[in-house]
């Protein structure tokens, strides 16, 4: 009974497939469901080319084609590291410390967030109340520490 479900799965049923593999890559934290949805749509397409492919080629071209889809995608938009001697890039560093900012949530047990530029950031340091100055002594890679003004 469910082969016979897999059988009559047209073209349009694999481009809803991948609308929600859509739906579910936005709600995912890493970019996987938008190569498969790559491969539900080239399933799709494959299928409105050649209407007689059975059931199980359709699922083996869906299966490859989503390999294909991750291992290229994966290669060509993986973060790679940039090498370079141009002292502009990634000073983050130097352009936070010494900065004086403001305490946006109260650092309490010596954690807490403080406003840089648009955005908050996590800060470490003495205890201190919202609207208090805090000047950055440290980077720690997305964390701040920091001294009262």
């Amino acid at each position: 009974m469910l082969i016979g479900i897999f059988d009559n799965l047209q073209f349009c049923h694999w481009l809803v497939f991948g609308v929600i593999l859509v739906i579910l890559e936005i709600f995912s934290p890493a970019a996987f469901f938008m190569w498969m949805r790559v491969a539900a749509v080239g399933t799709s397409l494959a299928l409105l080319a050649i209407p007689e492919i059975n059931w199980e080629m359709r699922f083996v071209i869906f299966s490859i084609a989503s390999i294909v889809a991750v291992l290229l995608g994966k290669t060509f938009f993986s973060c790679k590291e940039i090498n370079t001697d141009d002292p502009a890039i990634s000073q983050i560093e130097s352009e936070l410390i010494g900065n004086i900012y403001t305490v946006e949530k109260a650092i309490q047990n010596g954690a807490g967030r403080i406003i840089v530029r648009e955005s908050t950031w996590k800060a470490i340091g003495p205890d201190c109340e919202v609207d208090n100055k805090v000047r950055v002594v440290v980077v720690k890679g997305s964390i701040l520490e920091v001294q009262l003004v």
